[in-house]
């Protein structure tokens, strides 16, 4: 296992000898609310991830198993968000890290404990997977702070949980249980506290044994549509597939067939 070395001890990164890097939210203080620090921790840490070849898939997690991310750290607004000003510097710094989570080319997992509310649901949402508790909380109350939500955001929730749920989650700034998740899409699986840390790592090592190249068209393939089937983002996924079939993975993978054992995927 290394660890990766941030700005910030309020985000740990580190990457284990499975090909997991572990993103962990470390504010457990404030239900790991997110401060501008940490947004740049983020953003960093998936900076590296993407170009490490170790890497083969992201689980993104809570510290104190109290909350996922339970939204902004509001202490900071008055004297980091007080005024137009310094709302573009902070949503600067933001938007880097949700472009970095929203275009990341590797699998991630949100392993979500707890509570899961405003920017915490956003980013769970960029996620592949979101694995949580039975008693974790989602929400969005953001009409209860007066905060305005950019499109990007409400467009990945509306793409998950459809117009009419999206509506209900932001004009009601209602929180919803675990179950209610579930049912509108946000949650794929649900495993007991005793049980979800090693369902979760169990599940991202199924992921990292697969062929990297594969699980990277196929996601590329799925972000295409989700982005409306753009031209340059098909040409981009021709191209992943054609480098599967290209790929020595390919030829591993016939040969473990053949062999009738456990193909070793390299990535290339």
């Amino acid at each position: 296992m290394s660890q990766i070395d941030l700005a910030t001890d309020k985000i740990q990164a580190r990457i284990d000898d499975e090909g997991i890097g572990w993103i962990v939210f470390n504010n457990p203080a404030r239900h790991n609310a997110m401060s501008l620090e940490m947004w740049q921790g983020v953003g960093d840490a998936l900076e590296r991830y993407q170009s490490d070849d170790r890497v083969r898939v992201v689980v993104l997690r809570g510290a104190g198993g109290k909350a996922f991310i339970s939204g902004a750290d509001i202490s900071e607004f008055d004297s980091k968000r007080g005024n137009a000003e310094q709302k573009a510097s902070y949503e600067k710094t933001m938007g880097r890290s949700n472009r970095r989570l929203a275009t990341f080319e590797k699998p991630m997992i949100a392993f979500i404990e707890g509570y899961c509310i405003g920017g915490g649901l956003a980013t769970a949402l960029h996620a592949d997977i979101r694995i949580a508790t039975p008693d974790a909380t989602f929400g969005i109350p953001a009409a209860k702070l007066g905060l305005g939500y950019d499109y990007s955001g409400l467009a990945k929730l509306t793409r998950v949980v459809g117009p009419a749920n999206a509506r209900d989650i932001m004009f009601s700034a209602r929180f919803m249980n675990t179950e209610e998740a579930m049912h509108m899409g946000v949650i794929n699986f649900v495993f007991p506290r005793e049980e979800i840390e090693a369902e979760t790592i169990a599940y991202a090592q199924r992921i990292a044994r697969n062929a990297p190249m594969t699980v990277a068209a196929a996601k590329a393939a799925i972000n295409a549509w989700e982005a409306g089937e753009r031209e340059e983002d098909l040409k981009r996924v021709t191209d992943l597939v054609n480098a599967c079939f290209d790929s020595q993975d390919y030829k591993e993978g016939r040969r473990a067939f053949k062999e009738k054992r456990t193909p070793d995927f390299e990535g290339r």
